[in-house]
């Protein structure tokens, strides 16, 4: 019987946790989006032509955001570090090196909030089979 009543309230907890994407404003993360991240990542997070191939620096160009990418193979928390410090402090603080990226930080530039919103108005173009993947790869709250 104890063993049923900490189930049951583990599940109440996990089905009423918070999660960092919800409720947030997706229209501002659009507009956000097409004044700091569009001119790389491409007004219909297309990302840069041939993106999975490093140019003569070994910087690989922007990747796209939409279902073709690999944004959503990230966890929320991830990819909000890697928005806010940018790639090289990200990995960085991962333990990876030697691995040059070109995306910078916007911590100096944005709020985490704002930042929140964009990552929320990313993850709404997403089918629902990313959407699922994605959301299964942020741990409950």
């Amino acid at each position: 019987m104890r063993l049923l009543l900490i189930a049951g309230l583990t599940m109440a907890t996990f089905a009423q946790a918070g999660h960092e994407l919800e409720g947030r404003d997706i229209a501002t993360g659009k507009a956000l989006y097409a004044e700091n991240c569009a001119s790389c990542h491409g007004d219909n997070l297309e990302g840069q032509p041939n993106w999975r191939i490093a140019d003569e620096d070994g910087v690989l160009p922007a990747p796209p955001h939409d279902e073709t990418g690999h944004t959503w193979h990230h966890s929320n928390a991830d990819l909000f570090t890697y928005t806010k410090l940018g790639g090289a402090k990200a990995l960085a603080q991962m333990g990876v090196t030697g691995f040059p990226s070109g995306m910078p930080g916007f911590a100096g530039n944005l709020s985490d909030g704002q930042i929140w919103d964009i990552l929320a108005f990313i993850a709404s173009t997403w089918p629902a089979r990313q959407a699922e993947i994605q959301a299964g790869r942020n741990p409950p709250h």
